[in-house]
């Protein structure tokens, strides 16, 4: 899952093990992660997928200050999917705190630890599909 406005930026899904830099993508103004062999490719995440920073996150708001939240670890989330035209992508942190991932400070490296697990849909727990002739029964 990339941020909506990421729509125009080539991108690619998040690999177990690799280690990416946050970056503001040429052509945005969001920033995002990418691989540092891959600058100008958004490194898109699953909700679930656990990562390590280097160092504690460090987060800002462009115009005035900057902040650090005390964790190295998080996990990639989206905040108000139900509001559009906005940023959704965060870091939800072990005490439930998230950041956005377009506010992360540039140049931090972080490592994904782990994928979300996705189970693929079997024919038996898709739901029954109705059809009018088998489901209509007409009392007469």
């Amino acid at each position: 899952m990339c941020d909506y406005s990421l729509h125009a930026v080539a991108t690619r899904p998040a690999r177990v093990g690799e280690t990416l830099i946050t970056t503001t993508f040429r052509g945005t103004s969001t920033r995002g992660f990418a691989s540092a062999s891959e600058p100008a490719v958004a490194v898109c995440m699953l909700p679930g997928t656990e990562m390590a920073f280097a160092e504690n996150v460090r987060y800002d708001n462009r115009w005035i200050w900057t902040r650090s939240v005390n964790f190295r670890v998080g996990k990639f989330g989206a905040v108000d999917p139900h509001i559009p035209h906005r940023h959704h992508d965060a870091i939800e942190f072990p005490d439930g705190s998230h950041v956005l991932v377009t506010q992360l400070c540039e140049g931090q490296r972080a490592t994904v630890l782990q994928l979300p697990v996705v189970h693929p849909v079997t024919a038996q727990e898709k739901p029954a599909t109705e059809t009018p002739a088998t489901t209509r029964i007409s009392a007469g």
